[in-house]
Parts: structure tokens; sequence; C-alpha cells
């Protein structure tokens, strides 16, 4: 299959569904709809599973793409570009179960991307949206990281800014991208695998932020991830964090960006007064990440599949 201009939207859930209805609203109302939703379905234990196979009899655009048990989002979001890019796809829009977008964000994400590249003739690697908490605050945990000249192309008629890395909460990536760098890293679980495979992919251009393509994050509270907040209940959503950000660190900046990432943990924990048990706990985890190297997986040059 070899689809021109083509467009895919590949959306990870598990356990979320009356959200999820929501998600999928939202993208039928899109200006810019999907050729093809894949729903990855991390082997839900509720209704999901019956209600995604009804929904793709009524609309086959809407594939249910159930695993046999749940990887986490970084295996869900590996599994839906898997099969985005092997059917074809020229673009990828990814982004999460709880997340609404405004009916013309993916319409103005791939403007964006597109209308850069003419103007500037650089090829962003990824294209993200302004993720907004339900209160309409900017969400804190999907607040991508800014470039040193980030504001260099900006201006009324191209509102976009550079950014090195973005959450897998509405952002578009191009095939070349995957292509070249290869798909999210499956074994990261949860947590630091949006940021890892941004950054990753970003290493041929940086990506834009498109502040007027908006979604809205349904999450409870808007808070980043900050180590000061660890606790009993989120320790290990922490530790997963702390392993693959330690993996990333060494990978890419050696002993010295470990070091520095260490550092910053335990300024965080000390003055969030975090129990020194939970400490201890996040100190292996960043100890594990430093022998933690999964393998990155890149599509087939001689099939391009």
């Amino acid at each position: 299959m070899n689809i021109r201009s083509s467009l895919a939207a590949v959306i990870v859930t598990y356990n979320r569904l009356d959200k999820l209805k929501r998600v999928i609203a939202a993208l039928q109302a899109q200006t810019c709809l999907p050729e093809r939703v894949f729903v990855i379905d991390n082997a839900s234990t509720d209704e999901t599973g019956s209600w995604l196979t009804q929904l793709q009899k009524d609309d086959p655009r809407f594939q249910h793409v159930r695993l046999p048990e749940n990887i986490g989002g970084a295996g869900g979001f590996y599994e839906g570009a898997r099969v985005a890019y092997e059917e074809g796809y020229d673009f990828i829009w990814f982004s999460d179960d709880d997340a609404y977008p405004d009916p013309n964000a993916i319409e103005l994400l791939l403007t964006g991307i597109k209308d850069f590249e003419a103007r500037f003739t650089w090829r962003p690697s990824f294209a993200c949206s302004a993720v907004k908490w339900t209160n309409g605050d900017l969400c804190e945990m999907n607040t991508p990281s800014t470039v040193w000249d980030w504001p260099r192309f900006y201006s009324p008629e191209t509102p976009y800014f550079l950014v090195g890395s973005c959450s897998f909460v509405s952002v578009l990536v191009p095939r070349w991208a995957i292509q070249k760098h290869g798909f999210p890293i499956k074994e990261y679980f949860i947590w630091y695998d949006d940021a890892e495979y941004t950054q990753r992919i970003a290493k041929s251009y940086p990506g834009i932020y498109c502040p007027n393509s908006v979604v809205v994050h349904d999450v409870p509270e808007n808070k980043g991830v900050n180590y000061s907040l660890v606790n009993q209940a989120n320790i290990w959503k922490f530790r997963y964090g702390a392993r693959n950000e330690a993996s990333f660190r060494r990978r890419e900046q050696g002993w010295a960006g470990v070091a520095v990432f260490a550092r910053g943990v335990r300024r965080q924990m000390r003055q969030g007064n975090v129990e020194k048990s939970l400490r201890r706990e996040v100190y292996k985890a960043i100890w594990r990440g430093c022998s933690f190297n999964p393998q990155i997986i890149r599509p087939d040059p001689d099939t391009g599949v």
C-alpha cells in the first residue's frame, strides 16, 4: 500500500471507555479526519473491546487493534507507529485516550508542518499542539521543550516555535522521520517514551509547536513530572520515569548526563520531603537505567516497512 500525502492517527487506550468515546467523537468532528484511526487497545478489561469492535463495523476508518497483554503506553505507541507505517501513511498523529482535540487541531498541525517546509526549506521532525487542562490553563505535563533559538521563525503569518521534544498528546510525525530514526521504544512501558522519541527524531531538525492547534487533556490534576511529588500511590510511575530517562541520558550524554539528572532528582525529592524509602526506590531505578539499553527498532530499508 503506497498512499501519497495520507494521514493516520494512533490512539492508545486502557480501561477509559468514557473518555475514549469523547476522543472518538472529537476525531469524527475533525476538519481533517485521518483516513485511518488505529485504536491500540492495551488488553482493556472493561467494555472497551466490544465497543471498539462495533465501532469498526459501523465505521471502518476506525481500526481496533487489541493487544494480548498490557504493554503500557510506550508499547502501544510502538505498535501503533509500526502498523501505521507499514500501511504506508505519510503522516501519523499520536495522542492519548483522554485528550480531546479541537475540530481543526489536526488540520493546523498538518498545514503547519507543510507550510514551514515550503517557506523555510527545513523539514520539521514533528508538529505538536498546545495542550490545555480542563480549565483552559496550559497542561504542565505536556509542555514542549524549546530549543535555544525557539522564536527564529515566529511571525503573525508563521506562528511556529522550534521545540526539541514534546509529549505524545497530539503530535504529528512525518513518515521520513520514522524511516530515518525508527519507532518509539516499547520497553519503556510508561513515561519518558515520548520525550526520548521526539528528542531522537529532532536530531534531524527540531519540531514545531503550533499554538493555534489546541487539545484538552482531561487529567485529574494539572501537575508536571516533578520528583518532589513522589508518593506511595505514584512511585510505580516514577520508577519507570527514572529508569527510562537515566537510560536515555546514559546513551546520549554518557555518565555526565546521568549525574546531572540524578542531582536534579535528588534536589527535587529533598525539596518535596519525599519519604526516604521512596527516594531509595527512585535511586535504584536510576541505577537500573544505566544498564538498561533496549534496542531501537527501525523499518526494514529493503522492503520500506
